[in-house]
């Protein structure tokens, strides 16, 4: 017979024993939930191949996707049948831009979101009249749409709610993310926690930029970027000049990344991106000869591989 002390003594042991191992065991399991709630890496041959596909939607349709002419709603068709295949749950919404019809295509991820909180990223789709329009904006639109098809493939179950969005008439002055906003009902406005945009990420003498915004928003981007040793910088060029400008009108915390457009590069960032100094970092920009050659296929890699591992951090 044990003595009552050592029989306590041994209790405490045994449960510490228990204890000890169940710990290891929970954080065993929450290694693994954390392992595999990393974001995919997006292969970049499947966004490419999406801008071929625009770029023939535009070839078909008198060389552009600019809003009020065929190629732009072909975009919204081609980029709609992707989703619908995936399983989201997507709408058209129409509005008028300069006496012509416009189109936002939203698209709604159905798994998870028992937060209530909504986690929205949006590109436009509509290019200028001169050209495609491929690196402004498909590469924006293209790369959304690759890690909106990854969510549907790893059958993501986050915590907030995630929405995509695809904008008409950003180049006639944001006339699609504004309608969006300001047909929005204000609790369904509320429950946007973070707005996410990407405008232009493929330029080929490319820049690395983070919307000069939301610190937190702004530390996930400059964090992943900084883990593969490029540096960043803040963007002041993209300003209000792109669909963020109307959430962050409406209150919305906003973000991105962006790799340029017309300005030009300088001798310190040529440096430090491997770039040409005194060059546009996009000289195609709002050009006919913006077309799939005009593509940076490591920075378009890069940006969809950090757009992934947003929306996969800040859903969770």
């Amino acid at each position: 017979m044990i003595r009552k002390d050592k029989r306590r003594t041994l209790i405490a042991a045994t449960a510490g024993t228990v204890l000890t191992a169940s710990l290891l065991s929970a954080t065993g399991a929450q290694a693994t939930v954390a392992k595999s709630a990393a974001a995919p890496d997006i292969p970049v041959a499947s966004v490419q191949q999406d801008l071929k596909d625009l770029q023939s939607v535009a070839e078909a349709n008198g060389g552009n996707r600019a809003h009020g002419r065929p190629g732009y709603k072909a975009s919204i068709d081609y980029v709609k049948g992707k989703l619908d295949a995936a399983g989201f749950e997507t709408s058209v919404q129409e509005f008028d831009g300069g006496g012509s019809t416009g189109y936002n295509l939203v698209a709604d991820w159905p798994g998870g979101g028992a937060s209530g909180e909504t986690v929205m990223v949006g590109s436009h789709l509509d290019s200028v009249s001169a050209g495609p329009g491929i690196n402004d904006n498909g590469s924006g639109s293209a790369g959304i749409l690759e890690v909106a098809l990854a969510v549907a493939a790893a059958d993501l179950k986050p915590g907030k709610h995630l929405r995509f969005a695809w904008w008409g008439a950003e180049e006639r002055g944001m006339v699609g993310s504004r309608h969006y906003v300001d047909s929005l009902p204000g609790g369904e406005l509320d429950q946007i926690g973070t707005y996410l945009n990407f405008d232009m990420i493929g330029s080929p003498n490319a820049g690395y930029f983070v919307y000069d915004d939301d610190a937190a928003v702004q530390s996930v981007f400059k964090d992943w970027f900084a883990a593969k040793d490029i540096a960043t910088e803040t963007s002041s060029e993209v300003g209000g000049r792109s669909d963020h400008a109307s959430f962050k009108a409406a209150g919305v915390t906003v973000g991105g990344t962006f790799t340029g457009a017309g300005a030009t590069m300088t001798q310190a960032q040529a440096q430090k991106w491997g770039g040409a100094a005194g060059e546009a970092y996009d000289s195609c920009y709002h050009s006919a000869c913006d077309d799939v050659s005009n593509i940076n296929e490591k920075a378009l890699d890069l940006n969809t591989d950090a757009i992934a591992n947003a929306v996969w951090q800040l859903s969770s």
